[in-house]
């Protein structure tokens, strides 16, 4: 064992590894987005009495729920072109990563939009919202308050995910990392400080939704 620890060429490079880092935070930010936005559509279809609706969305969680997703990853960035379909490849990720995330979201908001009394509508329909309004104003925003553990805990979870967009190239933290490897040959000290960066930018993000979460609680 003669390896010895020399920091001075990740120094160097830190700058990279802050720039890849601050593309995952905005890879993990877009894909939740539109992740919640497919989720409540899916979970609407999910608790709806139209099997025309609630089949198809059913088939879909249960793909995607049992599909690793650098399979995903692979098939959108490799497999759809020879179809047609072209995206880069930071679009081609938002885009797994969304439907990946809106798969087990539609599970989260299925039961959040169970959970919010029946009452609610029918206060909503006693002064004269239509369904659309009730859905907008009254149930989804109260899924919402009532699942945000749930969708903290899935933000965290995307941010650690996007190390996966390294298989197709994009220049995220651990495709950063990888480069850096290959340029100076120090592994150990380069994994020591992306695992100190994810392991910081993790915690820091867990404290700031914990507190999001005391802000915008439900009253018991």
């Amino acid at each position: 064992m003669g390896y010895s620890l020399n920091f001075a060429a990740v120094w160097r490079s830190f700058d990279l590894l802050l720039e890849g880092l601050a593309l995952s935070l905005g890879l993990a930010v877009a894909a939740i987005v539109a992740g919640c936005v497919i989720g409540l559509f899916v979970a609407f279809a999910l608790i709806s009495k139209n099997a025309l609706l609630r089949r198809p969305a059913a088939i879909y969680v249960a793909i995607i729920r049992n599909t690793p997703i650098l399979v995903l990853v692979l098939f959108s960035y490799f497999a759809l072109p020879e179809l047609g379909v072209r995206f880069g490849k930071i679009e081609s990720f938002v885009l797994t990563l969304a439907l990946y995330s809106g798969a087990y979201l539609a599970e989260v908001f299925r039961g959040g939009l169970l959970s919010v009394p029946a009452g609610q509508r029918e206060a909503g329909l006693a002064i004269g919202l239509t369904e659309f309004e009730i859905r907008a104003s009254i149930i989804v925003p109260l899924t919402l308050r009532n699942v945000l553990p749930s969708l903290s805990s899935t933000f965290i979870s995307l941010f650690k995910d996007t190390s996966l967009a390294a298989a197709i190239a994009v220049p995220e933290l651990t495709f950063e990392a990888r480069k850096i490897n290959v340029e100076t040959f120090r592994v150990v000290e380069t994994w020591i400080v992306v695992s100190c960066l994810y392991v910081a930018a993790c915690s820091l993000l867990a404290a700031l939704l914990r507190l999001v979460e005391r802000r915008l609680a439900i009253p018991r």
